[in-house]
């Protein structure tokens, strides 16, 4: 290991940064630990665009405050761009969420080093899980690595395309909005809606049908 860690931590709640930091610091000595905080999607942005050097471990949550003129809409697309500044850097994701849709869409678009559930880790598993990944190792915690099991047993799933079409309309996107997001067509757009409906049994229906069915079956 490194003399000296480099460590952002990216959360929009101040608090669970500290309670981030504290378990850090219960094994590593704080002269090791070189530890920088931000709380949205600009902040981050901000850490990472005027260093020259790489971090060596990145804690970021998904739900994040936006950056609009960024088009960063989440700890997702922030992830993607520390992923193309630093490809060294290690990218740890924390999130509350269990949907096996959404951690099938974080893990194949961005293959993260680890995946923590808020819920499934305490102190302990944390630091396992912070050392797993400086080894080269990826940690998925219990949930994370359920989800993704239950849905590559599945003979029929959406692709990357059509997964961020729904989330997008779940975070409230409006369908003649989405080319800006995605770098395709509308007309494109439309056939992935409408092989989307297929996938879920939609023979007439609107958005909204599309984010009730995905939320009914677990996907966001």
């Amino acid at each position: 290991m490194k003399e000296t860690l480099t460590i952002l931590i990216v959360d929009d709640h101040p608090t669970m940064i500290e309670g981030y930091k504290s378990i850090l610091f219960s094994k590593y000595d704080e002269n090791k630990l070189n530890i920088f905080s931000a709380f949205d999607c600009r902040s981050g942005y901000k850490s990472v665009n005027e260093r020259l050097q790489p971090f060596d471990v990145v804690l970021l949550d998904i739900n994040l405050p936006p950056c609009e003129n960024l088009k960063l809409d989440s700890g997702e697309d922030l992830a993607f761009f520390i992923s193309k500044k630093f490809p060294q850097t290690k990218i740890m994701m924390l999130t509350s969420h269990t949907e096996t849709f959404l951690l099938y869409n974080l893990i194949k678009k961005l293959n993260p080093d680890g995946v923590l559930i808020k819920s499934d880790f305490n102190a302990m598993e944390m630091l396992n899980a912070f050392n797993a990944v400086l080894n080269g190792e990826t940690y998925y915690t219990t949930t994370a690595k359920q989800s993704l099991k239950s849905i590559y047993t599945e003979n029929n799933y959406l692709d990357a395309y059509n997964r961020r079409i729904i989330s997008l309309l779940a975070k409230g996107i409006a369908t003649k909005n989405l080319p800006s997001h995605l770098n395709i067509t509308i007309s494109a757009i439309d056939k992935r809606k409408a092989y989307i409906k297929d996938f879920f049994n939609i023979d007439k229906g609107n958005d909204e049908d599309i984010i009730r069915e995905a939320r009914k079956r677990g996907f966001i």
